[in-house]
């Protein structure tokens, strides 16, 4: 009499946990990193309250970007103090790039929804960034717009909003973005464009400067082409209307 045999059944148990270990591995990987960044990143904006900031990530990709494109290598950056930074400027800054930098709390949603409506039109305008998001961004982050840099954006701009205040904000901004090619920073901007000191700028002069944040690298504070003179003049009469700038 044939006996029957009967095939084993063959499982898969621990094929599924490798999968479950390789997934607790990688969950585990990514919670260190995310309990972690949390106090680092608070370190930094505690630490750069206080302290000067040396380097931008735009700086540095900057110099690589100019490297790649065989241009020469021009870079100029000091800190200045916001004291010895001009008025005019400051108000510059915030009549062309942040009307509501004095009294919002980070984020100026109106408008922001200007400039998404507008987007939707196919118009090309300034988008809604305050100074203190364009800080934020300049300082610890990436260029770019996926939406993690602008959660990150969006953190790392309360964080220096509560930290750093107003004057701070402002200070860092003015030594920091891009005033020009391979120009960061009022002292270097007003050197490289008007041969003089960033403490004593005539209204014009600030304006100039500040006309040029949208693409600092394209246009020119001086020899200004129309469209640019165009922005000074808009921005001087803007700067009229900006009272005693009080932090």
């Amino acid at each position: 009499m044939a006996t029957k045999i009967t095939p084993k059944k063959t499982t898969r148990k621990p094929a599924k946990k490798a999968k479950k270990g390789f997934i607790a591995i990688v969950f585990s990987f990514l919670l260190k990193i995310f309990l972690w960044f949390f106090p680092i990143s608070i370190a930094f904006v505690v630490l750069f309250k206080f302290v000067p900031v040396p380097l931008t990530p735009l700086m540095v990709i900057r110099y690589f970007e100019n490297k790649a494109a065989g241009k020469e290598i021009h870079f100029s950056h000091d800190w200045e103090p916001i004291e010895n930074i001009s008025m005019n400027l400051q108000k510059a800054v915030i009549a062309s790039e942040d009307g509501t930098f004095l009294t919002h709390n980070g984020f100026d949603f109106i408008a922001m929804q200007k400039a998404y409506k507008n987007n939707e039109r196919g118009r090309k305008i300034k988008g809604g960034s305050t100074i203190s998001q364009q800080t934020a961004k300049n300082v610890f982050l990436w260029q770019g717009r996926s939406y993690l840099r602008k959660g990150l954006e969006a953190y790392f701009t309360v964080l220096i909003e509560v930290i750093w205040g107003k004057k701070r904000i402002m200070e860092v901004y003015l030594n920091s973005i891009e005033m020009g090619d391979g120009v960061y920073g009022a002292y270097a901007a007003t050197e490289h464009w008007y041969r003089k000191d960033a403490s004593n700028l005539t209204l014009q002069q600030a304006a100039g400067i500040a006309a040029i944040l949208p693409n600092p690298r394209k246009y020119k504070a001086t020899s200004s082409s129309s469209y640019i003179n165009r922005r000074k003049d808009k921005i001087v009469s803007v700067m009229k209307h900006i009272g005693k700038i009080e932090y």
